[in-house]
């Protein structure tokens, strides 16, 4: 059985999340099931970008902090990061509040810029990676990811905290070469296995609905989860927002690859009733995924039913950070004549429907349109 804890904790205040984490892990054994002391212990909170904590975009320092300290009395050595879609991992880390916490206890920043490449014969899409050389550097790994909805894979978790593992240059290469939201679950899946945290702590006390995982709305969820199979804990949120598990390929491909279960029947729920937690309100698409597979009638046909991105001109600052991360070449968006006085605008013929713009957008300016297709489709 998969065990996956639930733990209420109505704010980030300090002493509760403290505490709440302390009874969440009290319920899986205690710390001393997941590291020793002595080890070299990489925490892996999410830092998507540099935006502030309120915006519910990263792991909240509270939490971070609280996890680093219980670690710290465990005796291990630790130190902690992420690659940034932009910017780098420090600069990144102090907007997020997550360096200062780092300076004060003084943990030091992994190495998430070197990447090493390794070969991975167990992979199933993917057996050949760059990770960054943190990875490599430490015993073992505690993941912290954030509770957000994703433009690509529907729900970004346990199971998609991992990518930030991949120096963040080649991040897009991904996407380029893995457009299919399928193909692109298999690789995290794939990654996952690789890396194997040895516990998951997620972040919910707000979580992030619509636009996610940057330009959504923060939602208040009063809720910390912790297991040591990131299948069942993403399954067990999604379930929790009215979610089908098996609509989320994270989820899905995970449990086909053995990384863990989806199945309710197979994971024993501890800590605070799983009835304190179902939101019927979060705003998530709740469809089964159309995914994107370009070539020639399905190319066609998955035009005109898979979301695509737009750009709000009302919102739009002109900034170029959707054109710069752009991995299609060439660009699905660019500035019409490099004019950068106007907002950009899309060639949907080579867009690969990664949807690394929206992920990205820092005013939130770019929002997926269902295709009237689809629309239809989905009444049927």
């Amino acid at each position: 059985m998969s065990k996956v804890v639930l733990i209420k904790c109505e704010s980030y205040e300090y002493d509760l999340v403290k505490d709440s984490i302390e009874r969440g892990l009290s319920l899986l054994g205690g710390i001393s099931q997941f590291v020793k002391k002595g080890e070299k212990i990489l925490v892996k909170p999410n830092i998507l970008v540099g935006d502030a904590p309120e915006k519910c975009v990263t792991t909240n320092p509270a939490v971070f902090k609280a996890v680093a300290e219980i670690l710290i009395d465990a005796g291990v050595n630790l130190s902690y990061g992420d690659s940034p879609a932009i910017g780098n991992t420090l600069k990144a880390a102090k907007k997020a509040g997550l360096s200062q916490v780092a300076d004060e206890l003084d943990i030091k920043l992994a190495d998430f810029k070197t990447g090493i490449e390794v070969f991975f014969d167990k992979g199933i899409q993917n057996k050949k990676f760059t990770i960054a050389k943190a990875i490599f550097d430490n015993d073992g790994v505690i993941s912290l990811p954030k509770l957000k909805t994703h433009g690509l894979e529907k729900f970004t978790g346990a199971i998609k905290n991992q990518f930030g593992c991949i120096p963040g240059v080649l991040k897009g290469e991904f996407h380029l070469r893995l457009p299919d939201a399928n193909d692109f679950a298999k690789m995290l899946v794939d990654l996952n296995t690789f890396i194997s945290p040895r516990l998951y702590i997620m972040d919910g006390i707000y979580g992030m609905e619509g636009n996610g995982p940057r330009g959504g709305n923060p939602k208040r969820m009063n809720i910390l989860l912790f297991s040591s199979d990131p299948v069942a804990l993403d399954a067990i949120v999604c379930r929790l927002i009215k979610l089908n598990p098996e609509y989320v390929p994270t989820t899905k491909y995970g449990m086909q690859a053995g990384l863990g279960t989806y199945l309710e029947e197979k994971i024993d729920l501890l800590g605070d009733g799983y009835e304190n937690f179902f939101l019927d309100d979060f705003k998530i698409d709740r469809n089964p995924l159309k995914s994107f597979k370009p070539g020639f009638l399905s190319g066609f046909m998955n035009k005109r039913i898979v979301s695509k991105p737009y750009i709000e001109a009302e919102k739009c600052v002109r900034c170029g950070v959707c054109v710069s991360m752009c991995p299609a070449n060439p660009k699905a968006v660019f500035f019409k004549d490099d004019d950068r006085s106007i907002v950009p605008v899309y060639n949907y013929d080579h867009c690969i429907r990664c949807f690394c713009c929206q992920e990205i957008c820092p005013e939130s300016a770019i929002k997926l349109k269902t295709p009237f297709l689809r629309k239809l489709i989905d009444l049927l």
